[in-house]
C-alpha cells in the first residue's frame, strides 16, 4: 500500500496524523504539501500471521528518533530482513543467510544517509527502539539480531523506516506525476517501513510515522 498524505505549509497550523502501518509490508508513503489526504493502491507484499500472539511492551520506554550510528543502522537493517521475511526455523545456516541479505540494505542505507545517492536532499533513518531488559526473553530472534548500544545501554531496534526528502517522487520519475503536485512543493516519501512482528498492536507503525512528518516538514 502506498499512502499520500499532506503536509500544512510552514506558516500553518499543522495537525497530527496518526495511522498504524503495523501490518504492512515493504510499503511506502509519500508525503506532499497542502493537499488533502489521499490513498493510493499500489503493488505491495504482505504476509499474514494467523493465530500470532503478540507481546505486550511498556510504551514509557520507546525511543523513536533518527539514527545516525553504524551499529544501529546495521540494526535496522537487520530488523528489516526479519520482518519483510518468513523464515524456517530452526534451520542450518539461517543465522549466515539473514547476514548475507542485512549487509547489502545496510551499505545502501549509509550510502543514501551519506547523500551518496543522486536525486535525495536528503534520507533519514528513523527508528523505534526498546530497551533490551524491557524487552521478553520470548522474543529471541528479535533480542539477538536488532541489539545496538547507546550511551552504555543495550536497546533493540523494533520499528523503522526510511524517510526520503527528494527532488523527484517515484511516480514522476517513472513519467507519471501524481495529481495536485506542483513544482514548487517539496516532496518526500517514506519507504521500507517496519515494525516487528512480534509487536504488533502497540501502535509502533503510527509513532515512526508521526515521527517522519516532524521531521518531514
Amino acid at each position: 500500500m502506498t499512502l499520500l498524505l499532506s503536509l500544512p505549509p510552514p506558516s500553518s497550523s499543522s495537525h497530527c496524523f496518526s495511522s498504524s502501518l503495523s501490518s504492512c509490508h515493504q510499503s511506502s508513503v509519500v508525503v506532499t504539501t497542502g493537499r488533502p489526504i489521499r490513498f493510493l493502491p499500489v503493488a505491495a507484499t504482505t504476509t499474514t500471521h494467523h493465530h500470532q500472539q503478540y507481546l505486550s511492551i511498556d510504551r514509557s520506554s520507546l525511543t523513536v528518533a533518527e539514527a545516525v550510528e553504524e551499529d544501529q543502522l546495521w540494526a535496522a537493517a537487520c530488523l528489516r530482513v526479519h520482518s519483510f521475511n518468513d523464515f524456517q526455523s530452526p534451520t542450518y545456516g539461517i543465522q549466515d543467510h539473514k547476514r548475507y541479505l542485512a549487509e547489502p540494505e545496510f551499505v545502501a542505507l549509509k550510502e543514501r544517509i551519506a547523500g551518496k545517492r543522486e536525486g535525495f536532499k536528503r534520507v533519514s533513518c528513523i527508528n523505534t527502539t526498546l530497551p533490551l531488559s524491557q524487552l521478553p526473553s520470548s522474543a529471541t530472534d528479535l533480542r539477538a539480531s536488532c541489539k545496538f548500544t547507546s550511551n552504555g545501554e543495550d536497546r533493540v531496534v523494533v520499528g523503522t523506516l526510511d524517510l526520503n526528502q527528494c527532488l523527484w517522487l517515484p511516480e514522476e520519475i517513472a513519467g507519471t506525476k501524481p495529481e495536485g503536485i506542483e513544482a514548487e512543493y517539496g516532496r518526500a516519501y517514506l519507504s521500507n517501513i517496519c515494525v516487528a512482528r512480534e509487536l504488533y498492536r502497540n501502535g509502533l507503525g503510527s509513532d515512526i510515522v508521526k515521527k517522519s512528518k516532524i521531521v518531514a516538514e
